[in-house]
């Protein structure tokens, strides 16, 4: 399991020198563009899920890899017939994102106002028991 992230990163590292040493050619660019935003809108997705308890791994990489097939499909496809269809998958994984983010938002700030309300009772059980245990003696 811990041998697909360190593959990842080594093709995010040996694609980012890539691109720092003489940019994206122009004929790729869409493509890339669009299978960026397919990657982080499957990595916001499993985030989302690993926060709510129903993340699995093979469900998680199946996805990653299929968005970005589809997005990069759409985008040939649309160059084909002359429709932008990057502007479309752009929008359309652009509101996933920010919808899971939003998501994400809310489930931190929940756990967060939880976990604060949880340790607020104990100490004021704690304080209550201290109270009953020195008036019972």
């Amino acid at each position: 399991m811990i041998l697909i992230p360190i593959l990842a990163l080594i093709v995010g590292l040996l694609l980012g020198l890539s691109i720092s040493r003489g940019g994206v050619d122009p004929t790729l660019a869409p493509y890339l563009s669009v299978a960026v935003l397919a990657g982080l809108d499957s990595i916001c997705g499993g985030s989302r899920s690993h926060m709510e308890g129903k993340f699995q791994t093979d469900i998680f990489v199946t996805g990653f890899l299929f968005n970005i097939l589809i997005a990069v499909f759409f985008v040939w496809l649309g160059l084909g017939i002359g429709i932008n269809l990057m502007l479309a998958a752009g929008v359309v994984f652009g509101m996933r994102i920010f919808t899971n983010l939003s998501l994400i938002r809310r489930l931190v700030v929940t756990r967060y106002t939880d976990a604060r309300k949880r340790k607020q009772l104990e100490s004021e059980l704690a304080t209550r028991t201290e109270g009953e245990a020195v008036s019972g003696s």
